[in-house]
């Protein structure tokens, strides 16, 4: 039942499917298991600024196990805005270029660009998400492939009352519809009478959430003895949530939105390309030869991300009159800044660790599509040195989409398990 054309896009259904599952999908989840991609640093103790009687999750499979800092790379733990091993031995020196808003001349020309490059901007007005404090003691880092996102029980009305709150409260509706308490009951109509950008807000959300329903399904507890665990692709509990006949239509229509985030962010990472291949970017760990050959397969990969023919045209949105535009890029962007504040009102921690680097992830894929510093600097001299994102950005921005990649892999092997029962 999900197939064809996406609603405001030039893109079909059957064209990412193979895209991503035969080309994009093993490169990436290659690059996610290397060292740089799989630690993500995160404040997992973050009171909810929206209520207090959060009930948190007893269950051990909501338990997230955080690093010993032994066992993070010292290149990562190193200042998150820095790229490379040069950047590490001239902070104080780069630094103090900085305060006296000055170049040394006698710094090599690499180095001065270097200078320009890590001053730190403020760039809140570009970012689309309300970030951790990373240098805050509760900040820790977290192994992201020994805390895997998969059902650990959390539901019920804790789980239901996180989307009503962002499904009620922060995305755009007409004022006529009432959305259901339920989030997973019919939203027919509900995006009827909406602009393309807050309809295409809503799918943004929607597309989350179907994504995360689907890892939950397919790496659902099918067993349990004393002994282990076994994990697994769970049918009924992912036709309970799409199948269109038990959902009435709507199962589909969310399958559909998770096509559509993924081509959000697909634009994003083919956009942000310049920045990447900068001679002076690394994925600095401090392992040389593994740092140069991750570099390179990211640009594989990027590149191959440039080279998919249907990409989504961010042109479309924030259009017209620059004053109304503006003023709806505002509202998007604080809305969307409110869903990442709800993350910390998550009672299980592994779903608010997954949750936070989802919508993080996110986050910077909107920042790179609408930031003016971006913009203006493409395509022909690449980004600027204004334009700046730091190793969390770059860590969720790349584990979102594998997140939203596996998905799109999954669906496939549901297709062929359900095939198999028919």
């Amino acid at each position: 039942q999900v197939s064809g054309y996406l609603d405001d896009c030039t893109c079909d259904v059957e064209t990412i499917d193979r895209f991503n599952n035969y080309r994009l999908f093993p490169r990436l989840q290659k690059l996610l298991e290397s060292d740089y991609f799989r630690y993500y640093k995160v404040n997992l103790k973050r009171p909810c600024p929206f209520w207090n009687d959060i009930n948190q999750c007893g269950r051990r499979d909501c338990a997230v196990k955080p690093c010993q800092s032994d066992e993070v790379p010292d290149g990562i733990k190193s200042a998150s805005y820095k790229y490379s091993e040069v950047a590490n031995n001239l902070i104080e020196e780069c630094e103090q270029a900085e305060r006296l808003g000055a170049v040394d001349e006698s710094l090599s020309e690499e180095t001065q660009k270097a200078v320009l490059q890590w001053t730190k901007h403020d760039d809140s007005s570009d970012s689309f998400c309300e970030a951790d404090d990373i240098q805050s003691p509760d900040a820790e880092y977290v192994d992201l492939l020994l805390n895997p996102e998969r059902y650990t029980g959390y539901k019920g009305p804790d789980a239901w009352k996180i989307w009503n709150v962002i499904y009620e409260e922060n995305c755009f509706k007409p004022q006529t519809i009432k959305r259901p308490l339920n989030p997973l009951a019919s939203s027919q109509g509900k995006s009827e009478g909406l602009c393309v950008e807050k309809r295409a807000f809503y799918r943004l959300i929607s597309g989350l959430h179907a994504s995360i329903n689907v890892h939950l399904s397919a790496r659902y507890l099918l067993q349990e003895t004393w002994l282990e665990k076994k994990w697994g692709h769970n049918i009924t509990e992912f036709q309970q949530r799409f199948d269109g006949i038990l959902t009435e239509g709507e199962g589909p229509r969310r399958l559909k939105n998770l096509y559509f985030l993924y081509l959000i962010e697909l634009r994003a990472l083919s956009k942000v390309v310049p920045f990447f291949e900068r001679p002076d970017f690394q994925l600095f760990t401090g392992n040389k030869v593994q740092d140069a050959e991750n570099k390179m397969l990211l640009l594989e990969i990027l590149h191959e991300i440039k080279s998919f023919p249907l990409h989504f045209d961010e042109n479309s949105f924030f259009a017209g009159d620059k004053k109304e535009a503006n003023k709806l890029k505002e509202d998007f962007r604080l809305h969307f800044r409110n869903i990442s504040r709800i993350m910390d009102c998550v009672g299980c921690f592994k779903c608010r660790l997954w949750g936070k680097l989802q919508i993080q992830g996110l986050g910077t894929a909107l920042k790179i599509l609408f930031s003016e510093k971006l913009i203006a600097n493409m395509p022909e001299s690449g980004p600027s040195y204004e334009f700046h994102l730091t190793r969390q950005e770059i860590v969720s921005l790349f584990n979102a989409f594998g997140r939203i990649s596996t998905s799109v892999k999954e669906l496939e092997n549901f297709r062929n398990l359900l095939q198999n029962i028919h």
